[in-house]
This record gives C-alpha cells, sequence and structure tokens, in this order.
C-alpha cells in the first residue's frame, strides 16, 4: 500500500499464519486417505495401503481361520486390539462360531466379567465348545446349575460328545440334587451316544457300566469289549497326535512279568507313562485334558469347595460334589475319590495302583492280564 507521497508501508509478516501453513503441510495426517476408485492410496511415507481395499468378507475369513487355529486366547485378542476394523468384525458372529477351544481356554486365575461376557457371545453365536465350557464353568464353578445344564443341553443337541459324556456323569451321580434325582438308565443311554460320537472316556464308561451291571442288563463279555477298545482308541489317539521324533520305544515293550508291566521300574526297560493297555504291555502318556478340566482343576486348587464336599481325584477331571458323599472313594485305602467309572479307570492306572495296592500283592498275585481296571473294579467303590 503507497502513501501520497508515494511511499509503500513496510510489508508485516504473520508469523503465526506461516507457522500455521508449515504445519498442516508437515504434520502428517491422522486418517488414512481412501481412494473412491478403489485403488490402493499412497500415504505420506510412499508405501500403498491395501488393508482398507479389501472387502469385510475376506477380513471375516482371515478372522474365522485365525480364530479356528489360535493356540491360546492371546493369540485372537492381539488381532482384536490392532486397529478399530479388526475389533469390530473380531466379535462377528461368523467367527466366534468357528472359534476353537483354545481361544477361549481362559485360565481360572484371570478369569473376569469380561471373559465372562466372551464366552456367552461366543456361545450364542452357535459355539459348542463354547457352551460346553460355559455349561461347565456355571454348573460346578459358579453354582448356577440350571442355566449351566441348559447350554450343556444345547451343545448336547449338536452332537457334541463331551457334552453328552458330562451329562451322563450328572445323571449318575444326580449332581445337582438328590440322591433320589440319580437316573442310571439315562445316564447309560448318554454314555452310549458319546461313545457311537467316539468319546473314549464314554466308551469306557460303558464298558464299565455292562461288566457292573449298573443301570443296564450285566454282560461281562461285552463290556471287556468295549474296555479294550476303549484303550485301543486312546493309543491310536496318542499315536496320530504325538510326532513320531516323540514316540518312546518305550510305549510298545512287552514284559512277561505282569507286576512290571504295572511298575515304573528303573533298568528293566518299562519307561516312564501310563499303562493304558496294559492288556498288550503298552506303555502311553496321559491324555491332555480338555480346556473345561482343566479351568475346573485351577478354579478349585487351593480352595475349600464346601464343608464336607470333595474333589474327583482324577488330575485330569476337576468335578467337584454338590452334596455330601456324591462321589463314591477307593474300598481299600478310602483316600480318593471319584466321579465316575471312567476317572477311576484313568487314575488308578496313572498313579493310585502305585500309591494303593503294595508291589509284594502284585508279584503274590500273578493276575495274568495285569489290568487293575477289569479285576479290581468290583471292589474298588463303596458308596461313601
Amino acid at each position: 500500500m503507497r502513501t501520497r507521497r508515494g511511499v509503500s508501508y513496510p510489508k508485516v509478516i504473520n508469523t503465526c499464519c506461516d507457522k500455521r501453513r508449515l504445519c498442516e503441510k508437515t504434520i502428517l495426517p491422522r486418517k488414512r486417505a481412501k481412494s473412491s476408485e478403489g485403488t490402493p492410496v499412497v500415504t505420506v511415507s510412499g508405501q500403498c495401503d491395501f488393508f482398507d481395499t479389501l472387502p469385510d468378507d475376506i477380513v471375516l475369513f482371515i478372522l474365522t481361520k485365525l480364530g479356528s487355529t489360535a493356540s491360546c486366547p492371546a493369540d485372537f485378542i492381539s488381532v482384536l486390539s490392532t486397529c478399530k476394523r479388526l475389533n469390530m468384525l473380531g466379535v462377528h458372529s461368523l467367527v466366534l462360531s468357528k472359534a476353537s477351544p483354545k481361544t477361549f481356554a481362559v485360565k481360572a486365575k484371570n478369569w473376569s466379567e469380561s471373559a465372562h461376557q466372551f464366552l456367552k457371545r461366543c456361545s450364542d453365536a452357535g459355539n459348542v465348545e463354547a457352551c460346553y465350557t460355559l455349561g461347565m464353568i456355571r454348573f460346578y464353578c459358579l453354582q448356577n446349575r440350571g442355566n449351566g445344564a441348559s447350554l450343556l443341553a444345547k451343545a448336547v443337541i449338536n452332537s457334541h460328545a463331551p457334552s453328552l459324556y458330562s451329562l451322563a456323569v450328572i445323571q449318575f451321580n444326580g449332581s445337582g440334587g438328590s440322591k433320589t434325582d440319580k437316573d442310571l438308565r439315562a445316564g447309560v443311554a448318554l454314555c452310549a451316544r458319546a461313545a457311537f460320537l467316539g468319546h473314549i472316556d464314554a466308551l469306557r464308561e460303558l464298558g464299565h457300566c455292562l461288566q457292573d451291571g449298573y443301570g443296564v442288563r450285566q454282560n461281562i463279555a461285552e463290556g471287556r469289549r468295549f474296555l479294550v477298545q476303549a484303550n485301543a482308541r486312546e493309543l491310536a489317539s496318542v499315536l496320530s497326535t504325538t510326532p513320531a521324533a516323540l514316540i518312546s520305544a518305550n510305549w510298545l515293550t512287552w514284559n512277561p512279568l505282569p507286576y512290571l508291566r504295572n511298575a515304573n521300574v528303573v533298568g528293566v526297560g518299562v519307561g516312564a507313562g501310563c499303562p493304558l493297555l496294559s492288556d498288550f504291555g503298552c506303555n502311553v502318556p496321559p491324555p491332555e485334558p480338555h480346556p473345561a478340566n482343566r479351568f475346573l482343576s485351577d478354579w478349585f486348587s487351593g480352595k475349600v469347595v464346601g464343608a464336607g464336599l470333595r474333589l474327583c481325584s482324577h488330575a485330569g477331571c476337576g468335578r467337584p460334589e454338590t452334596r455330601l458323599h456324591e462321589f463314591r472313594r477307593c474300598s481299600v485305602c478310602g483316600k480318593v475319590n471319584y466321579c465316575s467309572r471312567a476317572c477311576q479307570a484313568l487314575d488308578w492306572k496313572l498313579r493310585h495302583k502305585m500309591m494303593c495296592v503294595q508291589p509284594e500283592r502284585w508279584v503274590d498275585a500273578g493276575d495274568g492280564n495285569g489290568d487293575g481296571v477289569v479285576d479290581g473294579d468290583d471292589g474298588m467303590f463303596v458308596e461313601s
């Protein structure tokens, strides 16, 4: 601007505006730019952002595969916390319905209301494993018997074998009610259905019921056949899931002495393991417990279940009593309690045979078959 004499005023530099323009040019945008044509957008750093152009269907498919193959909850939760879009699509019903049991295998010490709600959302989405896990937690841990049993029944409708076996144990023991609420015929029917679906513990339980005439007409030969079949299935399951490099030669070792077949004696060719196929001299490691049973074991570990209530002594079970004298105890030592014959058979082979029966009795007995389940079960249990 010029004055009348033709002299110009000095130009005033607005430093505030210049600094603001400079900041606008140098500061990176917070939100990613999206192209209306669907082509990748080049960011300020020079990299193309392809994630924003992916359709939701593809992202859901990837998250579904991730949830079904996750080995722990952290594998799935860490992905959901990456961005808002993954967090929103990760809780879609399609993703939650396909989640594996290890995805929501929360530890008892980490149990919270948010974990409870996540399990509930998975069960509402139709995930049968979530229905089974949440049903076991509510029935035994939270003592919500009716809701827990209904979740187990929801999984049973979808032919979930562990839920069938758990309801059979509830029927055998009358859990959540009185002693008169036992329904042995219903328990046998549920066990038969679970055994048909390939559940090993249910097949073993059914074999013991047939041998003892418990809830069904006694048939010793058929029960014996089911027990051998359960042992064979367990061995096949372990061999199919264990890498060949980890398979020890001691698993298929035959020892002609019955008392050495039942003992882990150093230097006699018997390796560490449990003789799940002791009829044939096979030693295999114990089966891995279900995440729901592991949660029960951790939940009641170091806690008092109730006045006079006891836990199942099998380490892979974790079920507690819901009333006094619900479980049966060993008639020899009286120190262990079991919720079912299957748990007693497994624990007998894993550890209790070493603690309950003296080695001298094995030598004197010379029973030939080396299996304490068949010959010892009839006198193993007494009602408490």
